[in-house]
């Protein structure tokens, strides 16, 4: 974060704890989620695309990520050696299309498709999963996150100001939640 949305005009900061908080919470959400991706998720994600159609391998981070709601994003790094080991399984041809190298599945990858097909989809992710208390907590605070950051980037200092006020006043809410305990 942008160490000016932190401070209004005057140099004053406007509820720093707030925003550390928040970006406590978006680290430890983004341990978790990526605790969760597997290591054969990256394989199972392009096989279950390519078995709906051909694609190349930037379609399928792209894929991956939208149908994740933005929550895994895996790397070139993590999909272009998958695809290699596929190939290398005859399970995906590649052929080069119009500048791009397009991956489909084979007649065996389209038999392993359809044996993973019954299972969760590997992008399944958040909302998707079960995440029981904790997971909805962290979800609600990534939500929290990033209207907060959409009112820093969009607002005048007031509005700023007033959202300021809004997260340190749930901060102190759940602070004393705490102390019930």
């Amino acid at each position: 974060m942008k160490e000016s949305w932190f401070k209004n005009s005057d140099g004053a900061r406007l509820g720093a704890s707030a925003w550390e908080t928040l970006d406590d919470l978006r680290k430890q959400f983004t341990r978790n989620v990526d605790m969760r991706m597997k290591r054969g998720d990256v394989r199972a994600a392009i096989i279950r695309l390519l078995a709906e159609s051909p694609m190349h391998g930037y379609q399928i981070i792209h894929e991956i990520q939208t149908r994740s709601g933005g929550v895994w994003k895996p790397s070139a790094g993590s999909v272009y050696p998958a695809l290699q080991l596929l190939a290398d399984e005859g399970l995906i041809t590649s052929k080069e299309t119009a500048g791009r190298r397009t991956h489909t599945l084979t007649e065996a990858g389209r038999a392993v498709a359809e044996a993973e097909s019954a299972t969760t989809a590997p992008w399944a992710t958040g909302s998707d999963r079960e995440t029981g208390p904790r997971g909805a907590l962290a979800m609600a605070g990534i939500s929290l996150a990033r209207a907060a950051a959409e009112v820093a980037r969009r607002s005048k200092d007031e509005k700023i100001l007033e959202a300021t006020s809004i997260i340190d006043e749930a901060a102190k809410k759940l602070k004393a939640m705490l102390a019930q305990d």
